[in-house]
């Protein structure tokens, strides 16, 4: 009796998948129209066929496991077997079926199509730039130095040496095609494979161009000009048609994304499309109020600080901010008074606040604490969501 499972290569206790797995791979590895129409190989791919065909029906397993062939003469009624299994051996599974009229198929419209095209696109590229806070806020022009794949220029994209060019491949006369027959339960099928000496391409590149060695493109350093539109911010994408990578022999040119990161400034925090600043103020300017230059991306500009101004007010310069993308506004500019206290009183300045705190009543403060409206209730008022 034939020991199926050393012919499919598995354990006894194999389950249905591993015994499919080993099928696929062993009737790959022996298939005649592979290995040649010989009576050893087609014994060995009958063989082969026969093992999955009972191995992979539970009914014919079992029965084989009790010592019984059910592919032997007089056993297929016992066993219950199909009437159609003595065919297996002869013509292939069914997987070989449907391999074969999917292959006809793909044949057939890689016949019509004609043979495959060498030239393909490059791939999409993403290189990132940094630039200043200014740029993002008017735009301008930043050149971008990189690594690309670049047309060759000595054979020009074709990658064969110059003064030489690609010849018909022999085998299959430029079709890109083969044709094989395979025989099946539905007759013979002819079926249609890439062909194998020139990869599909209908033709053969006998002397490549050294430059790339026939691909048609080589590595290299490229440069752009990008146009930095105002309101840019961190993470935005431009993107630039056809900068990108050149494809191999000689196909289109990808595209190139240009992506931003906006550089921290000294002065000035970004926020949306506005600007945030802090203007330290001394305590008599905020008391008595003034007008403080001071200087923007847009030149010099005058902050009002209104007579009586309190520690953290906001300023609202309009206009002066961040461009906004796509329009031709912009945000403003807010600014912050920062009122210092002095720290450091001589004996006379010292005596005119004095002074001061008792003309205004001031001299003893107050003891009591505020419940609201303090920075500790603004503190909590934000923690708590109110």
């Amino acid at each position: 009796m034939n020991d199926y499972y050393a012919i499919l290569g598995v354990a006894k206790g194999a389950s249905a998948e591993q015994v499919k797995a080993a099928y696929r791979k062993a009737s790959r590895a022996h298939h005649p129209d592979i290995v040649g129409h010989t009576p050893a190989a087609e014994e060995k791919f009958k063989q082969i066929n026969a093992a999955f065909e009972v191995l992979s029906d539970p009914k014919k397993r079992e029965m084989y496991d009790l010592g019984v062939d059910p592919l032997a003469p007089g056993a297929g009624a016992a066993a219950g077997a199909n009437p159609f299994g003595g065919f297996a051996g002869s013509f292939g599974g069914f997987s070989d079926i449907f391999e074969a009229m999917f292959n006809a198929a793909a044949g057939g419209a890689a016949g019509q199509a004609g043979p495959a095209s060498r030239a393909s696109r490059g791939r999409d590229q993403l290189e990132r730039i940094a630039i200043e806070l200014k740029e993002a806020v008017f735009g301008g022009v930043e050149e971008v130095v990189y690594l690309t794949y670049l047309t060759c220029a000595g054979c020009g994209g074709d990658g064969c040496a110059p003064g030489t060019g690609p010849s018909v491949c022999s085998a299959c006369q430029g079709r890109g095609v083969r044709e094989r027959l395979v025989r099946s339960l539905l007759g013979t099928v002819r079926t249609m494979d890439p062909c194998r000496q020139c990869q599909g391409f209908g033709n053969i590149i006998a002397s490549p161009c050294p430059d790339c060695s026939g691909q048609g493109r080589v590595r290299g350093q490229a440069s752009v000009e990008v146009e930095v539109p105002p309101g840019v911010d961190n993470g935005n994408r431009l993107r630039l048609v056809g900068k990108g990578e050149a494809g191999p022999a000689g196909g289109p040119n990808a595209d190139l994304y240009i992506e931003f990161k906006v550089k921290r400034h000294p002065d000035f925090v970004r926020d949306g499309d506005d600007l945030l600043a802090t203007l330290p103020i001394p305590m008599t300017a905020a008391a008595l109020g003034a007008a403080i230059a001071v200087e923007t991306f847009d030149g010099p500009a005058v902050v009002d600080v209104k007579p009586g101004s309190q520690p953290g007010a906001v300023i609202v310069l309009e206009g002066l901010g961040v461009g906004r993308l796509g329009q031709r506004t912009r945000g403003d500019l807010r600014v912050q008074l920062d009122v210092r206290v002095p720290t450091e009183l001589d004996d006379s300045q010292r005596e005119l606040l004095r002074r001061l705190a008792l003309e205004r009543r001031e001299e003893r403060p107050e003891p009591r604490l505020a419940s609201t409206g303090g920075v500790f209730s603004r503190l909590k008022d934000k923690l708590t969501g109110k």
